[in-house]
């Protein structure tokens, strides 16, 4: 039996040889390792091998087999490799040469936007944040200020899911969330999607705000005009102005509204800013000290300067978009005034 199993095994061997093919390589397998092959018929006669040689078959059986599998299994990457050379030779792609009538993409107008402000806080110190957009009533109201039943809160018509459930209706609520979670000093800004009950040609029921906090403890108005010129600049250009008027937001006091310098006139007035060269485009102030409390921090060694502002507003100032529509309606014609 064994002298049998050597016979196999130089057979096998020498037979390997001539496989050229898949199809050969098919008819070698089945007549060495098949149902009626050689080394099945070895096993097949094992009840006349002596007790005391059946080990020494088997030991011999199993290597021959394994010898055979793997000679098999080369031969087939070796066929595999071939026919996907032959196959790349055939069907040759020059990466490098200019597509014909393929049209260049570009970003969003938001995403464009969205890149810019971030990039121009993260630059200067700030770390991104973010929160649930499915948010408690305590975060996103009574945390800033603005407890239950408060008028205030008639400015925002919020989308209510239950009592204490909401739709976030500003990116403040992350700030509340971080001011719990952080150690002053911080400068965060908390970029995402907002929901209020409010649709025209300049609100969406669903918009995009970036709201900025910074936390520590020799805090002023002057840093934050001084932040904000830095950022609007980066945004409309250099030789835009900033002009701060009083305003009232419960978690910020003093308060401020913040123009801009019209970007289409360059505060000459025109249609756009109805003739007086400046767009409303921000709220900020100096953060209260109740919501400083509320978020854990000690308002008598900490101050802070808060500001937000629509994205969707600033890409429409600094795109000339009319209808804040236009940005959600996935019109290709849109976007390809927007490259």
């Amino acid at each position: 039996m064994i002298e049998k199993l050597q016979k196999i095994k130089e057979n096998a061997s020498a037979e390997l040889s001539g496989v050229s093919d898949k199809a050969t390589l098919a008819a070698y397998k089945v007549k060495f390792l098949g149902k009626q092959g050689a080394l099945t018929e070895v096993l097949r006669g094992m009840r006349e091998v002596s007790p005391e040689d059946r080990p020494k078959v088997g030991a011999l059986v199993n290597e021959i087999r394994d010898a055979i599998e793997s000679a098999v299994a080369a031969k087939e990457r070796e066929f595999e490799r071939a026919e996907l050379e032959k196959e790349l030779a055939s069907s040759f792609i020059d990466i490098s040469e200019p597509s014909k009538g393929h049209e260049k993409g570009a970003l969003h107008p938001l995403s464009r936007v969205y890149e810019t402000l971030i990039d121009a806080c993260v630059n200067i110190g700030f770390k991104v944040v973010d929160g649930p957009e499915v948010e408690l009533d305590y975060y996103n109201f009574e945390a800033l200020n603005v407890p239950k039943n408060h008028p205030a809160r008639d400015m925002q018509d919020t989308f209510f899911i239950s009592d204490n459930l909401l739709l976030r209706s500003q990116t403040s609520s992350v700030q509340a969330r971080a001011m719990k979670s952080l150690t002053p000093p911080f400068k965060i800004i908390s970029p995402g999607r907002v929901y209020r009950n409010d649709s025209d040609a300049t609100h969406s029921p669903v918009f995009h705000q970036m709201e900025g906090l910074v936390v520590d403890e020799n805090v002023s108005m002057a840093d934050l005009k001084s932040m904000l010129t830095s950022l609007m600049r980066k945004t409309f250009g250099e030789n835009t102005e900033l002009r701060f008027r009083p305003s009232f937001f419960p978690f910020t006091e003093p308060s401020v509204e913040v123009d801009v310098t019209c970007p289409t006139c360059h505060g000459e007035g025109c249609r756009i800013c109805k003739g007086t060269g400046f767009l409303e485009l921000l709220g900020a102030g100096i953060v209260n000290p109740k919501v400083l409390e509320m978020g854990g921090i000690d308002s008598k060694k900490y101050r802070g300067f808060a500001f937000g502002f629509g994205v969707d507003r600033v890409a429409m100032v600094k795109d000339g978009i009319g209808d804040i529509r236009s940005m959600f309606r996935n019109d290709i014609r849109f976007l390809k005034q927007m490259k």
